[in-house]
């Protein structure tokens, strides 16, 4: 056990994801194994400005490995965002007696992070984002289970879209990035996938395919549409208003960030949280989690938040033979 490390500070940041708990709960069970005190600070850069820190015991994370959302509960703060806020954050973790912090979450919450660690703090990331937006790691807490509750929602919606014989846009979430579109329309079959990392905005061309399409006898038309392009309700009304066609949008929202965790989400949370204890305890600090090339690893976390993410080729071979991306 790292000599000047005695108790672990974890968090979770930014917007929740399913696994969330899953990973507090590894932290938590690694640490204590390991001779470390745990702490659990809620509502994330914002708990921590508020003190509102708990102590945590094995009975603090029973029975939670299986809910979605996270315990400590989550929130954005903008006065973490400047240096005061940080200088604060540094100087309140001292206070509890925190040496080192385990952060769970996205990019944001990674760059807090970065922060701390340049403030002294001890501290490790997880990656946890429904949107799997992190460059650094193949894999992020919560996608797998966002993935799937949006494919269930989509087949549901298919079916009455054949029975109506309509156009169908239902809108997932991903504002920066469409891996959840991209992911499932391919599993749902979608006639189009639309993604900001591909779109070129040519409605027109999208209008056509789908008169060519009815033209030839398909009865449906689903087109899955990433938060990033966004406007679907608009979008029904001009493909409607063009094609003749009942064109209905339906936005998933926030259904797709909550929900029991997939196996997947529970089993990689709990490797990755029980991982960020035994890089402390090997002294090791400034490191970001990460699932890349099929085993687990970690980054500096300096060149981690540099790292760049693109959509891998397969999924654009997928695409031209499957699916458009229009």
């Amino acid at each position: 056990m790292a000599d000047n490390i005695k108790t672990i500070g974890v968090l979770t940041s930014g917007g929740d994801a399913p696994g969330m708990n899953a990973a507090i709960r590894a932290v938590t069970r690694s640490a204590i194994k390991a001779g470390f005190k745990v702490k659990g600070i809620r509502r994330g850069y914002a708990g921590l400005l508020d003190e509102d820190i708990v102590s945590f015991n094995t009975r603090s994370v029973a029975d939670i490995i299986n809910r979605g959302g996270t315990i400590l509960y989550t929130a954005r703060c903008m006065e973490f965002m400047y240096e005061e806020g940080q200088q604060k954050a540094v100087k309140i973790l001292k206070k509890h007696g925190i040496d080192a912090l385990v952060v769970i979450g996205g990019d944001g919450s990674y760059r807090g992070a970065r922060a701390l660690a340049r403030l002294g703090v001890k501290v490790i990331g997880i990656p946890a984002t429904i949107d799997l937006d992190i460059a650094s790691s193949d894999y992020t807490i919560g996608f797998d289970t966002a993935i799937n509750t949006a494919m269930e929602a989509i087949d549901k919606i298919r079916d009455t879209s054949t029975s109506h014989e309509r156009v169908s846009i239902i809108e997932v979430m991903g504002r920066h990035a469409g891996y959840i579109a991209l992911w499932s329309g391919i599993a749902c079959g979608a006639e189009n996938i639309l993604i900001p990392e591909m779109y070129d905005y040519n409605e027109k061309k999208l209008i056509d395919q789908i008169i060519k399409l009815r033209k030839i006898g398909k009865k449906h038309h689903i087109i899955i549409n990433a938060e990033g392009i966004g406007n679907s309700m608009d979008m029904a009304k001009r493909i409607e208003a063009a094609t003749g066609l009942e064109t209905r949008a339906c936005i998933l929202g926030y259904l797709q960030r909550g929900g029991t965790p997939t196996c997947k989400d529970r089993v990689y949370a709990s490797i990755m949280g029980a991982r960020a204890v035994h890089l402390l305890s090997q002294g090791m600090t400034g490191r970001i989690i990460a699932h890349s090339g099929g085993v687990f690893t970690d980054y500096d976390i300096e060149t981690a938040l540099e790292m760049k993410k693109e959509i891998h080729p397969d999924f654009m071979t997928v695409g031209s033979e499957l699916v458009r991306f229009d």
